[in-house]
């Protein structure tokens, strides 16, 4: 199979990971931070190994302000729901992935308003309109890294300057630049940052979590869930302390260990070199699927403004249809639809039906490229052929 869904979730995954997963529960599958016998401690201990190396991936100065989620979608609702009150405003883009869009939406029931900035032709967002859209009241600024549509690498950092000099928290949802683009929580500006760890990190389903950048005080962020955190027991309120005042219950311990496996592989080869080769197989593939008749590339053209996420509309074929042909015709996996982003479909003219996306990682090889395009083209083919 030519698996090119890296966007949703990469693989394969590094062998080690695989070994992570299959050895952890028989050597520390304890609960970690609730006994004290050596199984528990060394689940502890595993944890907190994981922490401190994505605190030094992402350059946060406090690996207690590196918070454990699910995945990116349970991270931002952790920032999205823990900093809004009623009466705040909000300002996002049309780019967002219903990760943002949703909780928002939700949000709109307790009196917190939202105004969206458009997006060109090529999915990108304009500074001065995030500018233009604050209020007195706005709280928070959410906006994507980059497009999980069509990959636009949006101006985060300029974002980031209005953001602080109008007083509001930027948050930052990194599902399609964690582990690609080497990320400095300071110097990119975000005060609050979401990450999966199953993408371009390698690590497994089920892991991801929340960046707490210094600006962010005691107040600012408060906890969506209560529960029990192995310390404090005899309180009926959630503890003070990072990270435990946002890690209620048990947390996934495998699943991070895993992960932790992964940063390590991941180290050996750098993320800045990672990248690089999703990039090159990315623009290797852009490059052929722009000379196909019938092929209409959705992605921007500067390929330093872009991530390995490619869509494409096919002449004379649905998404939908041409995914399904793809896969079993050719044993190609990609994905096809709206990619939970409606409106970022929609800036870039790929309504009703969304896009066709390819997605490069790092195990995508050239003759992976190559076969992708050659079997874009003759399917392309085959339609106009029909018509």
């Amino acid at each position: 199979m030519i698996y090119l869904d890296n966007a949703a979730t990469s693989w394969p995954k590094p062998d080690p990971v695989y070994q992570t997963l299959a050895d952890f529960l028989k050597t520390a599958g304890a609960n970690p931070g609730r006994s004290g016998h050596k199984m528990a401690a060394l689940a502890s201990a595993t944890i907190d190994d994981t922490r401190a190396k994505l605190a030094r991936l992402f350059g946060v100065s406090d690996p207690r302000r590196v918070i454990f989620a699910s995945n990116t979608t349970d991270a931002l609702n952790l920032a999205i729901k823990g900093t809004l009150r009623p009466g705040d405003h909000v300002v996002t883009t049309v780019m967002e992935h219903n990760s943002i869009r949703r909780p928002l939406r939700a949000l709109a029931a307790h009196d917190v308003s939202t105004t969206k900035v458009p997006a060109d032709r090529q999915g990108f967002i304009d500074p001065a309109d995030i500018a233009s859209a604050i209020r007195p009241n706005t709280r928070l600024i959410a906006m994507t890294h980059a497009s999980n549509v069509n990959g636009a690498l949006q101006p985060v950092e300029e974002v980031a300057e209005i953001a602080h000099r109008h007083g509001c928290l930027l948050l930052v949802d990194a599902a399609q630049t964690a582990g690609t683009i080497p990320i400095s929580l300071g110097r990119l500006g975000a005060d609050l940052l979401a990450f999966p760890g199953h993408k371009a990190l390698m690590g497994p389903p089920g892991t991801g979590g929340l960046l707490i950048g210094d600006r962010v005080g005691f107040d600012d962020l408060i906890p969506v869930r209560e529960g029990g955190t192995g310390g404090n027991s005899e309180e009926d309120v959630q503890p003070q302390e990072l990270p435990a005042r946002f890690e209620a219950g048990t947390v996934n311990t495998v699943g991070i260990a895993a992960l932790g496996t992964a940063l390590d592989y991941l180290a050996e080869t750098g993320v800045e070199a990672a990248g690089a080769h999703e990039r090159e197989m990315n623009s290797r593939l852009i490059e052929g699927l722009a000379a196909i008749p019938g092929v209409t590339v959705l992605s921007p053209a500067d390929e330093s403004m872009r991530v390995a996420c490619t869509s494409i509309v096919v002449d004379g074929w649905e998404p939908a249809d041409f995914g399904i042909a793809l896969d079993s015709a050719f044993d190609i996996a990609c994905r096809t639809g709206l990619h939970c982003a409606p409106e970022a479909c929609g800036a870039i003219g790929a309504l009703p039906y969304g896009t066709v996306r390819l997605s490069a990682g790092f195990y995508t090889s050239i003759d992976d490229i190559d076969r992708a395009v050659a079997a874009v083209g003759e399917l392309a083919g085959a339609a106009l052929r029909m018509d």
